[in-house]
């Protein structure tokens, strides 16, 4: 059951906060002040059908909870303790008194990891950057006709990997854990048998297996045959505890297993079948192929990077725009980030009603045709221009130097994923469902975002009050006000 309750930060109650007066100054008061948190409360209670039960933890302190764990990249028991320890924080989770008590217990975060999915949160991040640009006095239009307006503004698309927190995969681990597992599920399921007559437990050679993969792990350059002789003895095994599972499914159901256990088997049968193609047909690659028992959806993503040739886990697509990154897609299947293009500028011109003067992209990008819709609609992609460089060297010179200062301004989106992996921790997902993974993902750039409208407001305010301490100051270097001032001193 949710019940809906206040969100809006109570000021009146600051002074009592604590029994002493929280400093409106402080971050996480300015914090709360940018969330929409009506708007978080309708996407969280969407997750309550039935009016009965106990009352679920309020929105507020769902979301601001997964904000703090963000921000200070924390872990989920560090963030509870954290919150309990710091009275601001506890204000901008929407408690109304200081708790000595942690206000829920830690296994709670998965709970609203996943009750936020990745789209929620996407939604939230344009509600907040709807509502720092109407916070702007700064119009770029100047006009009062009611044509539509011209293209207008730049965007910055890339792609990149998030790597998920897996050993790194190799064929001969793989099928060592897929052997491992298949023999605790045997001896889960001999142990609970219902035919108590039968004597003789299905064999595992589990101790010949162990011998035969340390075998070639603890050698520095194992031959090419070697490691096949040793692929070739797992799917042995593998494939033998497979079928002495089928059997003993005769005489023990497999709801005996754990949820988990039983998923890991179905992965396992999934993992066996490409083990044995790839086997028998001498190739190193399949279709949707399996890289983590624990975590099945993550995929190899070939980047082609100097440091790390292929990475596992999700790709995502950005847009910066102005310093806003918008986080546009998260797939854990590789694609091709060329694609995007066309739906990122139609995404642009949804939010400011006007397509981007200019795209700036790599050159995956710069395909026929994308270069065909951006000249259609007016834009002028980054990068050189197909065909021979002109003629006349003061032109060719020019398109050198816009190329130049294109390839500045795409360095903003390397800096943002920068920021991301370095400061909030985008560098290795420790999440291991895959809706919680997304969810974490889009949560660290929202939480990005966050900083930058804070930034931004920031910047606004100032420039507000230099605008007034201009004006007041001609005002009164005014003829009228010195002759005022004149007639008051007479």
């Amino acid at each position: 059951m949710y019940k809906n309750t206040s969100l809006e930060p109570k000021m009146a109650n600051l002074p009592y906060f604590l029994d002493t007066t929280l400093n409106v100054d402080n971050r996480w008061v300015k914090l709360s002040t940018l969330i929409p948190w009506s708007d978080v409360e309708e996407i969280y209670a969407l997750n309550f059908t039935s009016q009965k039960g106990p009352k679920a933890i309020s929105a507020r302190a769902a979301f601001g909870s997964l904000i703090i764990q963000v921000k200070l990249s924390l872990t989920d028991e560090e963030t509870v303790e954290t919150i309990a320890e710091n009275p601001y924080m506890q204000y901008f989770i929407g408690l109304e008194r200081y708790e000595q008590k942690a206000p829920f217990d830690s296994s709670m975060m998965t709970h609203f990891r996943k009750r936020f999915n990745a789209q929620g949160i996407k939604d939230i991040d344009e509600l907040l950057h709807s509502a720092t640009r109407e916070k702007s006095d700064v119009s770029d239009d100047d006009s009062d006709d009611d044509q539509p307006p011209s293209n207008k503004g730049s965007i910055i698309v890339d792609a990149s990997c998030v790597p998920a927190d897996i050993h790194y995969p190799t064929d001969l681990g793989l099928l060592n854990k897929a052997r491992e597992k298949t023999e605790d599920i045997i001896d889960i399921l001999w142990r609970n048998r219902s035919n108590v007559d039968e004597k003789v437990k299905p064999r595992t050679y589990r101790e010949i297996g162990r011998k035969s993969f340390l075998s070639i792990v603890l050698q520095k350059r194992a031959s090419k045959k070697k490691r096949r002789q040793a692929l070739e003895k797992q799917l042995n095994s593998v494939r033998r505890n497979l079928s002495s599972i089928n059997e003993l499914k005769k005489y023990a159901d497999l709801s005996l297993l754990k949820s988990n256990l039983y998923r890991d088997l179905l992965v396992i049968d999934t993992l066996y079948q490409q083990q044995q193609y790839m086997y028998d047909n001498n190739v190193k690659s399949v279709n949707d192929r399996i890289v983590s028992i624990h975590q099945p959806h993550v995929r190899p993503i070939v980047r082609g990077k100097a440091g790390a040739h292929t990475e596992f886990g999700a790709k995502i697509s950005i847009s910066v725009v102005d310093g806003w990154s918008f986080l546009d897609t998260i797939n854990f299947d590789a694609y091709n980030e060329g694609s995007e293009l066309i739906s990122q500028i139609e995404q642009y011109k949804d939010r400011f009603g006007y397509y981007p003067e200019s795209a700036h992209a790599d050159k995956i990008y710069r395909n026929k045709v994308n270069r065909a819709y951006c000249k259609k609609h007016g834009i002028r992609i980054s990068g050189p221009c197909l065909g021979r460089p002109p003629k006349d060297l003061k032109l060719r010179k020019e398109q050198k130097e816009i190329q130049r200062q294109d390839e500045a301004v795409r360095n903003t989106v390397e800096g943002c994923f920068g920021v991301a992996k370095r400061r909030y921790k985008l560098e290795r997902i420790f999440t291991k469902i895959k809706g919680s993974s997304k969810s974490l993902i889009a949560l660290i750039f929202m939480v990005m975002n966050l900083e930058k409208a804070m930034a931004f407001i920031a910047v606004v305010y100032f420039s507000i009050i230099n605008t007034f301490r201009r004006i007041i100051r001609q005002v009164q270097g005014s003829p009228q006000v010195i002759l005022f001032k004149t007639l008051i001193i007479q």
